[in-house]
């Protein structure tokens, strides 16, 4: 039996969910992590036969009933609950993208517009399409990949202070992006190159965890001005589908703050 997304979806959020955290009592050895298939039928009020169906891909149009049950049980949040219904076929379909994909000048000059912030737009794969001049000096300059940095570039080890969350980040935000686009010739270029290229992030991409960027606490070490504390808003383009603006912060009269000014200092002495 080939699996399906959907299948090998709910089969690894299903490993994650405790019988404690729904209710249920855990007697005796279980020889499968979380839960067990007939568990999550219960709790979802379907018969176990059409759950596995479901998990061996044998049923492959479930109801938004069905998937609003599983959801719950499965204690989805927002984006994976998103990623979820797109992977039975029941989100709508996104427009097709641009072939291709460009930063909107608009866009550029709004990140022109922070010159004490880094800002940066990421593309639909997670190239960076544009940045203002800080956000470029921070390592984020125009034709990186953000994926292809984390899991490739050597440096990225020191750069990001916890990388090991800055991986599992970058991965299940890029498996929410291949859910909006698994067709895209980008989206799977880079998921090609990547997964042949790195066991590391094959590993994380086993796990189908889908998680999009919002506000997020990150932790960065450049190699000119050291530690930095930062503070990360991100924020979906509404004219094109699949980017994003990434704007970061800090608090003001902070270390990092004076840090990310000998930064911008820096960078515009060498412009």
């Amino acid at each position: 039996m080939v699996a399906t997304p959907l299948g090998e979806y709910l089969r690894t959020r299903r490993a994650r969910v405790t019988p404690d955290a729904v209710g249920l009592v855990a007697a005796g050895a279980r020889r499968v992590p979380g839960l067990r298939r007939e568990e999550v039928a219960l709790l979802a009020g379907m018969s176990a036969d059409y759950y596995v169906r479901l998990e061996q891909g044998r049923e492959r149009n479930p109801s938004a009933q069905v998937l609003e049950a599983l959801a719950a049980v499965l204690r989805l949040d927002d984006d994976a609950r998103m990623h979820l219904f797109r992977l039975a076929g029941a989100a709508p379909r996104p427009r097709a993208p641009i072939a291709d994909e460009r930063l909107d000048p608009q866009l550029a000059a709004l990140l022109d517009s922070w010159p004490g912030r880094p800002a940066i737009v990421l593309g639909r794969a997670y190239d960076v399409l544009g940045a203002n001049r800080l956000g470029a000096a921070l390592g984020f300059a125009p034709g990186t990949n953000l994926v292809e940095k984390v899991f490739e570039d050597p440096a990225s080890r020191t750069f990001y202070a916890d990388w090991t969350a800055a991986a599992a980040n970058t991965v299940a935000g890029f498996r929410v992006l291949h859910g909006q686009a698994p067709d895209d010739p980008r989206v799977r270029q880079v998921l090609t190159a990547v997964l042949d290229r790195s066991p590391e992030f094959a590993e994380h991409w086993a796990r189908h965890d889908a998680r999009g960027k919002g506000a997020e606490h990150k932790r960065l070490v450049h190699p000119d001005v050291g530690a930095l504390d930062l503070q990360l808003q991100s924020f979906d383009v509404r004219s094109a589908p699949g980017q994003q603006l990434v704007v970061y912060g800090c608090e003001p009269g902070s270390e990092t703050a004076d840090r990310l000014e000998l930064l911008g200092i820096a960078a515009a002495s060498r412009a």
